[in-house]
């Protein structure tokens, strides 16, 4: 009876042990595993860092290019990269869970890999919270909840404290540039024109529909802003020919960090952080007060 008892205890724990896990992903599915990921595939810079952030970093058993923070993703095997991936590299790594980017053009890849039976959960932070909330299902379908909640709570909280610091800004209108041929910026729909805003920026170009939109140069120009960014100074030195441009009569065209900006990751805050002091600099080059 006592032996009975053992191994239906035993076969209990063995159950809890396997139980399913379940969590949203972006595009509003259900994602249900068996179990606990335990060997995951990232095919986006972001996702990697999340799951790094929310303890499930040995788990990840192959990523993409340009995955190379924390400096423990650049030793995982590649499957591919904003071209495209490999399904073959991919299917090579016996992942149960895939996390792709909605936006990575992987699109039919992504499709073939559910009709192989593999799991694929869509991320796609647009906005500055959806980073804290893709962490947390992460963390669900991870079974690291604690560290995942932790971690989308810290970054929560420090994004809060920037609002909080930045509120009472004088607003500055800005042009972010993404690239120069052709011209692509973005908007109020990208968690990159959120950081803007966060920091007391007015994004020229924030009304526009599309998250990374096209602008030509003469909206550029009609659009007069007082800060140029970038990410390389090549990209802002195209503007020299307009010296009537209040960013470049003010000599407030500057540099900023493309890792920090551009990736939708836990590391966002720092960006923001780096934004919010190159927009006071600008400020005080603008001849405006920071309170």
């Amino acid at each position: 009876m006592r032996l009975r008892g053992f191994a239906l205890w035993l076969l209990l724990c063995a159950g809890l042990a396997q139980a399913a896990v379940s969590a949203p992903d972006a595009s509003g599915k259900v994602l249900t595993l068996p179990g606990p990921a335990q060997r995951i595939v990232s095919l986006s810079p972001h996702a990697t860092e999340m799951l790094y952030a929310i303890g499930a970093g040995s788990r990840l058993v192959a990523t993409v290019d340009y995955s190379n923070y924390p400096p423990a993703a650049r030793q995982l095997p590649r499957v591919g990269g904003y071209s495209g991936i490999s399904l073959e590299a991919v299917l090579r790594q016996r992942p149960d869970l895939v996390v792709a980017w909605q936006d990575g053009g992987n699109l039919r890849e992504l499709e073939r890999l559910r009709q192989l039976g593999v799991a694929v959960f869509i991320s796609h932070p647009l906005q500055l919270d959806d980073v804290a909330s893709e962490m947390h299902s992460l963390g669900q379908l991870t079974s690291t909840q604690p560290q995942a909640d932790a971690a989308a709570s810290h970054y929560r909280q420090r994004l809060q404290q920037l609002r909080q610091r930045y509120a009472r800004r004088t607003p500055v209108s800005v042009f972010y540039q993404i690239s120069s041929a052709p011209i692509f910026t973005v908007s109020q729909r990208s968690f990159m024109g959120s950081v803007m805003q966060l920091c007391g920026g007015r994004n020229v170009f924030g009304g526009l529909a599309q998250a990374a939109p096209q602008v030509s140069m003469e909206a550029v120009v009609a659009a007069q802003p007082q800060v140029m960014l970038a990410g390389r100074a090549d990209i802002l030195r195209m503007w020299d020919r307009w010296p009537a441009l209040p960013a470049v009569a003010k000599a407030t065209r500057y540099v900023v960090d493309e890792d920090l900006l551009t990736i939708p990751g836990p590391r966002l805050p720092d960006g923001a952080l780096a934004m919010c002091a190159t927009l006071d600099t600008a400020r005080r080059s603008l001849g405006l007060t920071l309170d």
